[in-house]
């Protein structure tokens, strides 16, 4: 067997370049979680995915100190076009939704290319950080992005779990 840039003189070889690029095709898969979210009131679009990098289980152990990459793909409403996309995101403790800051709120420079046109798909992308000063626990994210209406373009909820 012939190959461009190397070549394969026995089984032994082969064997080893077949495990090579399995291990190459599975290495992002350990890295990121499809994440299981609840839709909490998307009043203009449908979220398709979820997932958050790295997230090797559920629920997603955060590392105090870390950062995080949180990636949503929606498709956008029936409705008219958005000039704009804000990020509001909230940790819910005991039922009690706590305000969270993300470093970019604004979700046309997240992914997104503004104006958001009706019934098409995109992938919003922003970053989560863990502060070193928060606690230990269990907490549900919210995660919405409002269109320049305030209405929910999405609005979902998934389960992290902060730790050391």
């Amino acid at each position: 067997m012939y190959f461009p840039c190397f070549s394969v003189t026995n089984n032994d070889d082969m064997d080893s370049w077949k495990s090579f690029i399995l291990l190459l095709c599975v290495i992002p898969f350990t890295c990121a979680e499809i994440v299981k979210f609840v839709d909490c009131g998307s009043s203009t679009g449908k979220v398709s995915i979820v997932d958050i990098t790295p997230c090797p289980s559920l629920p997603c152990p955060l590392k105090k100190g870390g950062n995080y990459s949180v990636n949503v793909t929606f498709v956008s409403g029936e409705y008219d076009s958005t000039q704009k996309s804000t990020a509001v995101v909230h940790g819910v403790i005991a039922g009690v939704p706590i305000p969270f800051q993300i470093p970019q709120s604004d979700g046309c420079k997240s992914g997104i290319n503004c104006p958001i046109h009706k019934e098409s798909s995109y992938h919003y992308v922003a970053t989560l950080p863990v502060k070193s000063e928060y606690p230990c626990l269990k907490v549900t994210v919210e995660w919405e992005l409002k269109d320049d209406g305030n209405n929910d373009m999405f609005c979902i909820k998934f389960p992290i779990e902060i730790v050391n």
